[in-house]
This record gives structure tokens, sequence and C-alpha cells, in this order.
């Protein structure tokens, strides 16, 4: 997730870090919001609040908790409980839609997430609305909280599915920065319909011991693991 949220928040979404409530900025949801570290990094990185900050994650009294919330800066929708964000991002782009506004609405779910109901609901809602300013990106990985995702319950043939239910579909592999900016620079793909990215990814990346390892969906690593991941993730820049 951490190199699609870079191409992002580095490149790609319409925002103010000065200003965080912009009315023309374009809308991020982060559904699965249990990766939220992921995204409180980028919008430190990007200005909307101290880096220093980072530092209070978890604590009594900070805004950055273990799941994502409005109150921080450049955060648009709490989310926690899966298959909330896609419906909340069907909304604000038929709003959009509706006002005539330029911004665009950016949903990343995750692949585990795909069990939803609510999901699929949105999938079948948004294609009906013609919400070609929406774009769903998929972080499939292909473990969830349980196990594999083809053994909880397998979302195979994905991108079909979404094409059936009348979406506008790409595939890449969402570790490669230019693909991801490529896919992402050119939308809508076609005009009408709403865009699903499928973005094949590896949970763990960059970090050897951590790479699809359910374990680690859970597992806080000690000091030591800690240190080796960090070696890890900096060799592999």
């Amino acid at each position: 997730m951490a190199d699609l949220l870079a191409v992002l928040y580095g490149e790609m979404l319409n925002v103010r870090p000065d200003d965080p409530q912009w009315p023309e900025r374009d809308r991020f949801i982060l559904s699965k919001g249990h990766c939220c570290t992921g995204v409180y990094a980028a919008l430190a990185l990007r200005g909307f609040f101290p880096m220093a900050e980072l530092a209070s994650y978890g604590m009594d009294g900070s805004r950055l908790m273990a799941h994502i919330s409005h109150k921080v800066p450049g955060v648009e929708f709490s989310t926690g409980s899966l298959g909330h964000g896609l419906p909340f991002g069907c909304g604000r782009a038929l709003a959009a839609k509706r006002r005539k506004l330029g911004w665009r609405v950016f949903v990343m779910l995750s692949d585990g997430e795909m069990d939803e109901g609510t999901n699929w609901e949105s999938i079948l809602f948004a294609p009906q609305h013609r919400l070609d300013n929406l774009t769903v990106i998929v972080d499939y990985n292909k473990v969830q909280s349980l196990g594999a995702v083809s053994d909880v319950l397998e979302l195979e043939p994905l991108a079909d599915k979404f094409r059936a239910f009348r979406w506008a579909v790409r595939e890449v592999d969402g570790h490669d920065h230019q693909a991801v900016r490529d896919a992402l620079k050119s939308q809508p793909w076609e005009p009408g319909r709403p865009s699903c990215l499928i973005a094949h990814t590896v949970k763990g990346k960059g970090v050897p011991f951590m790479e699809n390892q359910l374990l680690w969906h859970y597992r806080n690593p000690n000091d030591a693991q800690l240190a080796d991941a960090i070696r890890g993730l900096e060799t592999a820049k």
C-alpha cells in the first residue's frame, strides 16, 4: 500500500496541506481504516501536520489512533469497520457530479474487504450514475485477516466482475510507481464509467521476513526485528 500512497500523495492528489478543507480538493478515502499509519506518514510528509507528531501514534490524547480518523488534517472520513468507504465515496462523487464540480474521489479498498456486501451494492450503484469522477484502488495482496483470500472467499475473476458491473478496469503491479502513475494520470479511462485500478501487491513488501506472512497482519516487531525491517526497507529503495 505504501507505494500506492507515495504516488497518490506525492503526485496525483490535488490537495493543499495549508488548507485541508479547500473546497476544490480531491477526496481520498481509505476504506481499509486499519492501515491508517501509511496515510498518516504520507500526510506528514506532504505537510498536513508535523513529522514529529507521528511519534504520538496510539498514545492517549493523540489524534493518530489505530483506525483512521477525520480529526486528522487531510483525512476525509473515519473508517475501521470495513465496507463503508466506497458507499461514502459514491455519495461524494454523486454530489460532485450533480453540482458540476471538478474534483475527483479516490477510494482504496483491501481485497479482504471485498467480502462486504456494501461494496458490491456500491459497485452496482456507481456506473448506474455514471460516476466517472470516482476511482477505486484495490490493494490486492491476496492475504486477509484470517488467511489467504483464495481460501476465505475467492475473488477471482475480480477484474471481470468489475467489468460485468460496467466499470473501466486496469491491473498493475502496485509496487511499480511508473505503472501506477501512468494509470492514474489518464483518467477517466472511459467517459461515463467509474474506474477500478486493481493493484497487485505483496503484503509486507520490502521486509523479507514479513512478506506474505499472515502473522504480520497483527504482530508488532521486537527491537531486533524492527532494525532488520528498517535495513530491508533501506536496501529496497
